[in-house]
Parts: structure tokens; C-alpha cells; sequence
């Protein structure tokens, strides 16, 4: 069973925010005593933080899929909803965060360095909140917003000052042993180091930290052997010290051909920009300075081999120490030597200056309307227009579509925001599709004459808006059939009166005033009174 892992890919979820509430205060004697809808909770963040007592990245191996708390609902009586739990994840010091591109987000260093890998959503207003002089009384609330969603690789790279690298079994975990107080796995077979080693030394006034990679072997750039995926752990080094075997059993092998292979091996890996210096250039692996440890002189043959091979190094450039981890000959000078190398850099570290890139400030413009923008696009031949901007997709979040007032309320956020006006500049014309948001989105049937301005609501129940209402203006057909059946339901109401008089209910003809002779009406009157 696993019980170390350096890499891994997390999917973290931030809290949704919880809704806002739609509520009227009523008490006795007060029975519309205003909006009491209370606001949503904002849903709870992920948050990465360097922890001392966490060494690997094992329990996100097993677990990937992190979700924070989400934000509770508001409700009436101005009661807003609970904040969602931040979610807080232990990483090991020297963390690297990076999308799935391979673009470096953050680099946890030191003790309680944080990353918001993803934040929480925004909890929705109530509508006590969204109450104004001319809103009194909204029938609607905000919803609350989704938070983030990423998928992070999380990569670790051990926090060391000194790289010890050479072959399996060249004796890395028995040197690192020796000179500090780690307590590696050691055994007499290849790969017993199978995860890496630090180890704290100190020499002189300078204490610095060592560490043991697993072994390196020819074609390990190709994914042999296990050396080449831990050679992130050695990027932050100071300096690398090849530990060479003087006592190997295999006869085709040597020291001097050993290096050569490490050295290869060393300057195929290319070393990303999460290790930068003060000047933010990255120094490669195979251009930092290098030491040569002969270790195993403690035996007849290694002493020997590190006497024979000792003068071609030195003519190579490579300052060389004869070791013995088990004697512990020569471990004193050698650690004195990466002590100064580790001063060195140190030093240069303060006193190098770093290269920060002074920030640009752009002056909003004068016709600022807000960070988003139109794309036109196409759509089953027809145009289509993409509003695309961190408010406008928010704003649709918020919505409930449900309620005609919220739509109205939307429309007039956006319009305020300059998106109807920016439509038009576009060329966009009534009837064409308007979608919000990438992919599929919020598609609207974009109709241009639609009346702005909350001073419209009185005329509307809460709730309901009266500029989303389904309306269509008759056309002229329309009107004259409308008129016409108006004039024959008047018609068939004369003649049933008519019908009613002439049985003796009425004493007065309903057609007196149609009658274009004054006679015929003295007649009737004369008739009647007959009668």
C-alpha cells in the first residue's frame, strides 16, 4: 500500500450561496408592515494551507473530490442565512498548485501559506434588501450563486537546500543517515529508496537540509526506473552532490561512466517556472553547482577505484571528497562544503534585489459601462449575440425566471449596465437571439421597445411585472372583427327588447330614436294612448 504521493490531481467545489427570502413583516394593527425578507449565507471557500504535521499528498490520492459548505437560505424577520464552512485542506511546505495546462497558480512555501482554490458563491439578497423608493414592496428575492469549480494539480517539492543524486544502490540513503539524524530504509538490493529522504545537517554555524532522491538510471527522462519522477523534489536546491559507487559489483559499470549517465539524465529535465530565482530566471538542474562524493572508500577495492578515477574529476572541474558512510571518513569536509555553497546562495538571495515589474495603471474611460462584452456569432443561419462579463452572468444566476417581477428586475440591471445600448451599436434588431453566458447560456428573444423603470410596478401585483406580460397589438383584421361582432351583439340586443315590448313588458319601442319620421312616432304615441 501506498504511503507516500508527491502528485495528484484534486476537484474542489466551492459552497453554493443560499437564497434570499421573499417576506412581508404583519403583525396586529400592521398588517403590511413592509419587506422583512432576510439576505442568503455566502457559501464557504476551499482553501489549500501549508501544514508542518502533513508530509504527503496521500489522503487527496484516496479522496479527490473536496466540496465546502454551502450558504442556508434567508428568512423573514430580516434573518439572513448561515455562512457556509470554509473548507480548509493541509498541503506539505513546498507545495505547487497548477491548472490541468500546467500553468502554475501558487507555490505554498513556509508554515500557513493559503490558496483560495475555490471560492464560494454569493448568497442572494432578500427582498428587505432590494427594497427602494420606488421598489416598496418586492415580490421577489435573489438566488444565490454556485461557487467555483476546478480541477488542480497538486504537485510537491520538497523544501531542500542540498540534492544528494546518484544510482540505486550507491549508497544516498546510508550518506543521508550518516550526516543528519533521518533514518531512511536502507537494504542491499536496487530501489530500496522508493520516496524522498530529507534530512536536516548542520556544519558550523549553518544548518541546511539534504535530500535523498531514488536512484536515477540511464533512460529514466524515457519513464525507467523511479529517479526522473522525483526530480521535482531537487528543483529548489542550492547545489547537487553526485554520490558515486567506488565499490560497485556490476563490471560494466564505473564512476566516472556514472556521472556521465546522471549528467545526461540531468540536463534532459526541464525544470518548469515554479522554481524561479530573484531575477525570475530558472537555473537548470545540470548548471547548479555540483560536488562529487566517492563514497564506500571504507572498503579495499572502493579506495582504489576513488584513487584512480580522482584526478580525471578534479580535471573535469568537480571538487571531489573520498566518504564512508559506515566509517564516516570524510562526511566533516564534505559537509562544510555544502555548507558554503548553501551560505553562498543564501546570501545572494538578500542581496540580490528582485525584479518586480511596476504596475500599469489604465484610467477607466469616460463611457465606462462595466467589464463585459458582445460577440456576434451565428446559429442555424440565423445571428445570434453572446453577452459575455462577470456581472451580466452573475445577474442571470441571480434570476428566478419563475417570477415576472425578477425578470424585470433583470432587464433593468442590464440595461442600466449599457447592454441594450451596446446591442443596438452592434446592429442587433428585434426578434434577434441574445444569449448570456457561454455555452448554451440564457437564450432571450431580444425585444428592444420593452419600457425601463421600476415607476411601472404600481400598475402591477407583486410579483408580476407588467413589461414581461405576454401582450400583442391586434392587427387592423382584427379591430374590424372585433367591431363587428360588438355591432351584432347590439343589434340582437335591440330586437330582444323589441320582442319584450311588443309582449307588453315594455310600453316604449328601444327603435323611437332610429325612426326618421316624426309622424310615424306621433302615430305610435296615439296608438298607445288608444290603447
Amino acid at each position: 500500500m501506498a504511503s507516500f504521493v508527491d502528485r495528484v490531481v484534486l476537484h474542489v467545489s466551492g459552497g453554493t450561496g443560499g437564497h434570499g427570502c421573499v417576506s412581508v413583516k404583519r403583525e396586529k394593527f400592521k398588517p403590511l408592515g413592509g419587506p422583512d425578507g432576510g439576505n442568503g449565507g455566502d457559501g464557504g471557500d476551499v482553501i489549500l494551507r501549508v501544514d508542518s504535521n502533513t508530509t504527503t499528498l496521500l489522503d487527496y490520492h484516496h479522496a479527490p473530490h473536496r466540496h465546502a459548505t454551502n450558504g442556508g437560505n434567508g428568512m423573514g424577520d430580516w434573518r439572513a442565512g448561515k455562512t457556509g464552512e470554509t473548507l480548509i485542506l493541509p498541503v506539505p511546505d513546498g507545495t505547487v498548485v497548477k491548472n490541468k495546462a500546467g500553468e502554475v497558480l501558487a507555490d505554498l512555501v513556509g508554515e500557513g501559506s493559503e490558496y483560495i482554490a475555490a471560492a464560494g458563491g454569493q448568497g442572494g439578497l432578500g427582498n428587505s434588501s432590494l427594497s427602494s423608493q420606488k421598489r416598496k414592496a418586492p415580490g421577489f428575492a435573489l438566488l444565490g450563486v454556485p461557487g467555483e469549480e476546478a480541477d488542480i494539480v497538486l504537485e510537491l517539492k520538497s523544501i531542500a537546500d542540498i540534492a544528494l543524486v546518484g544510482f540505486p544502490s550507491a549508497g544516498k540513503s546510508s550518506l543521508i543517515a550518516a550526516i543528519s539524524a533521518a533514518r531512511p530504509k536502507i537494504a542491499d538490493y536496487p530501489f530500496t529508496t522508493l520516496i524522498p529522504n530529507l534530512g536536516v545537517v548542520q556544519s558550523g554555524d549553518v544548518r541546511f537540509t539534504v535530500a535523498d532522491v531514488p536512484g536515477l538510471i540511464e533512460g529514466a527522462s524515457e519513464g525507467k526506473g523511479l529517479g526522473h519522477n522525483f526530480l521535482r523534489h531537487v528543483e529548489r536546491c542550492a547545489a547537487l552532490v553526485h554520490v558515486l559507487d567506488c565499490a560497485a559489483l556490476e563490471t560494466d559499470r564505473d564512476p566516472i561512466g556514472d556521472l556521465e549517465v546522471i549528467e545526461r539524465e540531468l540536463e534532459k529535465y526541464e525544470v518548469d517556472m515554479s522554481y524561479a530565482g530573484t531575477d525570475g530566471d530558472v537555473v537548470p538542474l545540470n548548471r547548479r553547482p555540483r560536488l562529487v562524493a566517492l563514497n564506500k572508500v571504507d572498503v579495499p577495492d572502493g579506495r582504489d577505484m576513488a584513487g584512480f578515477v580522482r584526478p580525471e574529476l578534479e580535471k573535469r572541474g568537480y571538487r571531489v571528497f573520498e566518504v564512508s558512510a559506515s566509517s564516516h571518513e570524510g562526511l566533516r569536509e564534505l559537509g562544510f562544503a555544502m555548507a558554503a555553497i548553501v551560505k553562498e546562495a543564501r546570501d545572494a538571495v538578500e542581496k540580490a534585489p528582485p525584479r518586480i515589474q511596476p504596475p500599469v495603471l489604465k484610467p477607466r474611460g469616460v463611457n465606462y459601462k462595466g467589464g463585459f462584452l458582445i460577440r456576434r456569432e451565428e446559429r442555424n443561419l440565423e445571428p445570434l449575440f453572446r453577452v459575455l462579463g462577470e456581472k451580466p452572468v452573475r445577474w442571470v444566476q441571480q434570476t428566478d425566471f419563475t417570477n415576472d417581477e425578477a425578470v424585470g428586475y433583470l432587464a433593468d440591471r442590464l440595461a442600466k449596465l449599457g447592454v441594450e445600448e451596446k446591442l443596438f451599436k452592434e446592429g442587433a434588431k428585434p426578434g434577434d437571439a441574445v444569449v448570456i453566458g457561454e455555452g448554451d447560456g440564457v437564450v432571450f428573444d431580444w425585444e428592444p421597445t420593452m419600457i425601463g423603470g421600476a415607476e411601472l410596478l404600481a400598475a402591477s401585483p407583486r410579483g408580476s411585472d407588467i413589461r414581461v406580460e405576454d401582450f400583442s397589438r391586434p392587427t387592423r383584421e382584427e379591430k374590424r372583427g372585433d367591431h363587428q361582432k360588438r355591432k351584432e351583439a347590439r343589434a340582437a340586443a335591440r330586437d330582444e327588447l323589441e320582442a319584450e315590448r311588443k309582449a307588453g313588458i315594455w310600453t316604449e319601442s328601444v327603435n323611437y330614436k332610429h325612426s326618421t319620421r316624426p309622424a310615424d312616432v306621433e302615430g305610435n304615441v296615439e296608438g298607445n294612448e288608444e290603447a
